[in-house]
């Protein structure tokens, strides 16, 4: 099977704006994310994985345990919707936000790029945007068929 054509509509390229700015509880994220590293907030006392960082296990309540691991930047879509209204004017539509499960379990809320024709279930791969202040913003993209 071939993969298909790229899409010509916006949703082919992702350039995002300003991002919210890196605070003790993301500072280590953002780092990695500027290396083009995918972490998750992962908890040494019981193992868990989160996303976003927050400062506290939401399994065993632990706030001294937790720290960033790399991931490996794969998963699948639980769920997304087209965006056709822009929520401002520097925004183009239509574009595509989602929720994709990483392969270690945590969601994230992200962008797919790529076209507008998605399926739940689908598998996914991170790629990254580069952000005016330096830092990169992750999104994810179509694994082809071929690669699954």
């Amino acid at each position: 099977m071939t993969d298909p054509a790229p899409d010509p509509t916006p949703n082919s390229v992702f350039v995002p704006g300003a991002a919210s700015p890196a605070d003790d509880l993301t500072q280590a994220w953002w780092d990695a994310a500027t290396e083009r590293r995918l972490t998750v907030e992962t908890c040494a006392a019981c193992g868990n994985r989160q996303h976003p960082p927050r400062g506290v296990c939401t399994a065993c309540s632990s706030t001294e345990h937790l720290g960033q691991a790399d991931v490996a930047g794969t998963g699948t879509i639980d769920s997304f919707t087209v965006v056709h209204r822009a929520p401002r004017a520097d925004v183009e539509v239509p574009y595509v936000l989602a929720r994709v499960r990483l392969g270690e379990g945590p969601v994230l809320l992200t962008r797919l790029v790529g076209g507008l024709e998605w399926r739940i279930g689908q598998p996914v791969t991170v790629a990254w945007a580069d952000l005016p202040d330096g830092r990169a913003l992750p999104y994810f993209t179509r694994i082809p068929d071929s690669q699954t």
